[in-house]
C-alpha cells in the first residue's frame, strides 16, 4: 500500500511523535535542538544513568526502559547512538513501519546497511542519513552553482578527543568529506589508494586516501584526529575555477578566470593563458547562517509531512559507507 502523507491522511495538524535513542554527546545536542523542530518528543531511551540525568534536569520528557517500547510509541526514531547499535534499533523501526533518521555512519557494516536499504523500500518508510557537513553554509552557497571538479583536496584534522574512538578515522571523520566527494562528482569510483596509521587507538587514527573516479575526477583526502589544530576545508579545480571550502568558519571563496576584451582587463589583474589574456575574478558567495542539525531534523519531518524523498537517502549512507570500507581495506593491504 503506497504511504500517504500526514495531510493526505486529514491529519494536517497531528504532530509527529518522535523518540530520540541514544543521549550520548551528539544525542544531547540532537534532544536540544528537536525542540525548535515541529516534532513532537514523545520520550528517549539511553541506558546509561548519566544520560537519563541530563534528560530529568534539563527536559520534561519520559525516559523509557527499552528501545522497543518507545519505537512503539511513537511514528518516528532519530537514531543517535554507538554506530555498533544503528542496524539493530533501525531495523526494528522500520520493519513496524517507523521512520528514521540515523546519524552517520548509517550502521557498522556493508551487510548491515545493504539490509536497511531494502528493508526502507520494502516498508515505504522515509529514512534519512546524517551527513550534517551537506547543511554546512559553505556547501550550501553553492547549491545554485554548477560544480564539476576535476580535483579535489580535502582536510579534516581535530584534536585528540576520547569520544569517537570506537572507529576507525575513515568513520569518524573522513566519511564525512567521502559523502560530499560522492555528491559533488557523481561518478562511480575507479581507484582508490590510501594509508593510515594507528598511534594512540587500535584503529587508524590518521588516513590519506586518493580516489580516483570514472570521469577522471581525483580527490586527495586527509583525515586526524590527533592534529595539533582543527581544519575542516575542501578545495576544489575546475575548469577556469578554484573553489575553497572552509566547513569550520563557513567561509565560501571562488576564484575564477573570465574572458574580457583588452579595455575591460585594464582595471583587473590579469593571466596570459593558453587561451588568452583572462582576469582573476574572485568571488565570496553570501553565507546564510544557519543551525545544520536543526535544518537536516526539519527536512526530515518535511519528507514525512509532505511524503517527499528523504535529502540524505540510506541509498547515500550505504555508498559513503562501502567507500569508507573500501579506504581502510587498502590500508590494511
Amino acid at each position: 500500500m503506497q504511504l500517504q502523507s500526514f495531510s493526505e491522511l486529514g491529519t494536517l495538524d497531528k504532530k509527529i511523535k518522535l523518540g530520540l535513542l541514544g543521549v550520548g554527546h551528539l544525542g544531547k545536542i540532537h534532544l536540544k535542538c528537536l525542540q525548535t523542530t515541529e516534532f513532537e518528543v514523545v520520550g528517549v531511551y539511553d541506558p546509561d544513568p548519566v544520560a537519563q540525568k541530563f534528560v530529568t534536569d534539563n527536559f520534561s520528557i519520559p525516559i523509557f526502559d527499552s528501545p522497543d517500547k518507545l519505537i512503539d510509541a511513537v511514528d518516528a526514531v532519530d537514531i543517535v547512538s554507538a554506530t555498533i547499535t544503528h542496524y539493530e534499533l533501525a531495523i526494528k523501526a522500520i520493519k513496524k513501519g517507523k521512520h528514521a533518521f540515523i546519524e552517520k555512519p548509517i550502521c557498522s557494516t556493508i551487510e548491515e546497511a545493504k539490509i536497511l536499504v531494502e528493508a526502507t523500500r520494502n516498508q515505504n518508510v522515509k529514512v534519512q542519513i546524517g551527513h550534517v557537513e551537506r547543511y554546512n553554509p559553505a556547501i550550501v552557497s553553492l547549491r545554485d552553482r554548477k560544480v564539476q571538479p576535476k580535483f579535489i583536496e580535502g582536510h579534516r584534522l581535530t584534536t585528540f578527543n576520547t569520544r569517537g574512538n570506537d572507529v576507525s578515522v575513515i568513520l569518524d571523520l573522513m566519511i564525512h568529506d567521502l559523502d560530499l566527494v560522492l555528491q559533488l562528482v557523481d561518478s562511480e569510483v575507479l581507484d582508490v589508494q590510501a594509508n593510515g596509521v594507528c598511534v594512540v587507538n587500535d584503529t587508524p587514527d590518521i588516513c590519506n586516501a586518493r580516489i580516483t573516479f570514472q570521469n577522471g575526477c581525483v580527490a586527495n583526502l586527509t583525515a586526524s584526529r590527533i592534529s595539533m589544530k582543527q581544519m575542516r576545508k575542501l578545495r576544489m579545480f575546475q575548469g577556469n575555477e578554484y573553489i575553497s571550502l572552509d566547513f569550520l568558519k563557513k567561509e565560501t571563496q571562488i576564484v575564477k578566470l573570465e574572458e574580457v576584451s583588452d579595455e575591460e582587463a585594464v582595471n583587473h589583474m590579469t593571466i596570459d593563458t593558453s587561451t588568452g589574456k583572462k582576469i582573476i575574478n574572485i568571488e565570496t558567495p553570501e553565507i546564510v547562517e544557519n543551525n545544520a542539525i536543526v535544518d537536516e531534523l526539519t527536512d526530515f519531518h518535511n519528507a514525512i509531512r509532505n511524503n517527499i524523498a528523504v535529502s540524505v537517502p540510506v541509498e547515500a549512507g550505504l555508498k559513503a559507507l562501502e567507500l569508507a570500507y573500501l579506504i581502510e581495506e587498502k590500508i590494511k593491504g
